[in-house]
């Protein structure tokens, strides 16, 4: 009875240890996989929670989670998750940074069409309210100082623009530059120009 007894507890013992080994082996590769990932999602520029806010979350929840997953020594666990994890986190990245390029392309674009637009709007304004302030009869239905205002306006948000533009805040820039071209539209209403 005893032989037996004991012949168990080795068993369980032996066991035990086949367990505790086979764990301690999956520990460090476990461990490897989480550093793979951290530095993926590291690595991701600042800038992706603008371009991809939602799976920049998702993917930080999911290392999250697998982190707690390995501190409840469920190596298993991370190591059969870690691969789906660490690619979603490189295609966040890519995503991002071809999203974020994507719209610094729309940025110049929209920067090309009004650097050309607003200056001529700007000068034709003024053009226009230099000769209507020199009239002595100005029409019916012309604003006069609102057309000075909006065109006061117009040329500040254009020098903010420009400014914005050398200094590579290219969102900024075209910004200031519709606020520009908005104004000096508004102005052009004011002096009844087509």
């Amino acid at each position: 009875m005893k032989s037996a007894r004991r012949l168990a507890n080795y068993l369980v013992l032996g066991v035990a240890a086949m367990l505790l080994a086979a764990c301690s082996s999956q520990m460090q590769p476990a461990q490897q996989a989480l550093d793979q990932i951290s530095n993926v999602v590291e690595a991701i520029p600042v800038d992706a929670v603008q371009y991809a806010p939602e799976q920049v979350a998702n993917v930080k929840k999911k290392l999250s989670d697998l982190n707690a997953s390995f501190d409840k020594k469920d190596y298993a666990g991370v190591l059969a998750s870690a691969p789906a994890v660490l690619s979603e986190a490189k295609s966040v990245s890519a995503s991002a940074t071809a999203k974020r390029d994507e719209a610094m392309k729309a940025l110049a674009a929209d920067w090309t069409e009004l650097s050309a637009s607003v200056p001529s709007l700007i000068a034709s304004v003024q053009t226009r309210l230099d000769t209507l302030s020199k009239s002595h009869r100005v029409a019916k239905g012309i604003d006069l100082t609102a057309a000075k205002s909006a065109l006061a306006d117009a040329t500040a948000s254009w020098q903010r623009a420009q400014a914005a533009s050398g200094l590579k805040h290219s969102a900024d820039a075209v910004s200031a530059a519709k606020d520009a071209k908005t104004q000096a539209s508004s102005a052009a209403s004011a002096l009844k120009m087509s």
